[in-house]
């Protein structure tokens, strides 16, 4: 039996920094990520404005980095990245969510993924889906090829995927912003990107942060939920399934974690992940997946009674009315009325006041 295995601490804000390093350590994390190969840091940026735990945190970005260049990894050989989407814009996201100081602070830089070369990439993979989704080729960061991937997602729920985590985190590096077009098989997908990343990664890593963590309507208009937790792993099926388990799911029940599991490329099965640090048996945060009203209508033109209109209204020209509603929506109308509810109550907790340091 392959065995996978997935460190889960416990942590507070006086100590993260240092808990992430312990963690890492203990998931082998040297193992995984060679020193003298360039390692691309996948941030994760769901939104341009700041929501707790809705892309990468600080202080897990800052946890990480310190871990990598205390222990000797070149700097120049380090490349934080992010891509954008047809409602974010990494440049901004990545300094109004203070990832700039943290980076600079280590002397790093930042690369947006628009303004790098990308490239047709022949697949010799069995996909499920994407060589039908993108027939004319699909396009990739050709800066991908050949380098190490460390991930950095979160601990929420999605409204397509049911829970997001390692594996939807290559979602929003290989793909271009038109990667929306996925939404209608996003399981197949995501076992697409799995076997994508193995042929373009000769290693991979994931870190994960549940400092606060997002029940609900994810990735953006969420209940954020302190939690004080860290996952860290070699298998990004595994860290999903184990994070999946902890907000309350059974990680087989959600399709891409058992297909993945399925097809070999990753454990998806509790039974056979190894969860080294704390005991996580116990937990169990109910979490709930729900849809925002923007996946709602998503899902209602390629999956429900709208998808007669599908071609004409996401993939035409007429496409701009989506991205103007979901930015009318999210930035005009929620973020400023509930999301500002919630931001507010959230910076009157240890992490909220963590945040306003950085």
């Amino acid at each position: 039996m392959t065995r996978a295995k997935v460190a889960v601490l416990r942590t507070a804000p006086a100590t993260v920094l240092d808990d992430y390093a312990r963690l890492m350590a203990l998931a082998d994390y040297g193992r995984y990520l060679p020193k003298d190969r360039d390692t691309l840091v996948k941030l994760n940026l769901s939104w341009t404005k700041y929501f707790p735990a809705c892309s990468s945190e600080p202080w897990q970005v800052e946890g990480v980095v310190r871990t990598l260049v205390g222990d000797g990894f070149p700097r120049e050989r380090l490349l934080p990245i992010e891509n954008r989407t047809v409602v974010t814009n990494p440049r901004k996201g990545a300094r109004n969510n203070k990832w700039l100081p943290v980076l600079e602070r280590y002397g790093l830089g930042f690369t947006p993924l628009p303004e790098v070369e990308w490239t047709v990439y022949p697949f010799r993979s069995p996909l499920l889906k994407l060589n039908e989704i993108f027939p004319e080729g699909i396009e990739i960061p050709k800066m991908f090829i050949g380098k190490n991937i460390l991930h950095l997602p979160t601990v929420k729920t999605h409204g397509h995927s049911t829970t997001t985590g390692a594996v939807k985190n290559a979602f929003g590096g290989l793909l271009k912003e038109v990667r929306h077009y996925a939404h209608k098989y996003i399981h197949e997908v995501l076992v697409d990107l799995l076997y994508m990343q193995r042929e373009l990664h000769p290693s991979l890593f994931c870190v994960m942060d549940g400092t606060v963590c997002g029940d609900g309507a994810g990735p953006r208009t969420m209940v954020p939920c302190v939690k004080n937790i860290i996952l860290a792993s070699g298998d990004s099926v595994a860290i999903d399934a184990v994070a999946a388990r902890i907000m309350g799911f059974d990680p087989m029940t959600i399709p891409y974690i058992r297909m993945a599991h399925e097809r070999g490329l990753g454990v998806g099965d509790l039974a056979e992940i190894e969860v080294a640090g704390e005991d996580v048996s116990g937990l169990d945060f109910g979490f709930c997946s729900k849809r925002s009203f923007v996946i709602w209508g998503d899902q209602t033109i390629r999956k429900g009674c709208l998808r007669p209109f599908e071609k004409l209204l996401l993939h035409s020209p007429l496409v701009v009315w989506a991205p103007f509603a979901s930015n009318v929506y999210h930035d005009l109308l929620w973020y400023p009325t509930v999301g500002r509810r919630r931001i507010h109550r959230f910076m009157k907790t240890e992490w909220g006041a963590l945040w306003k340091r950085y």
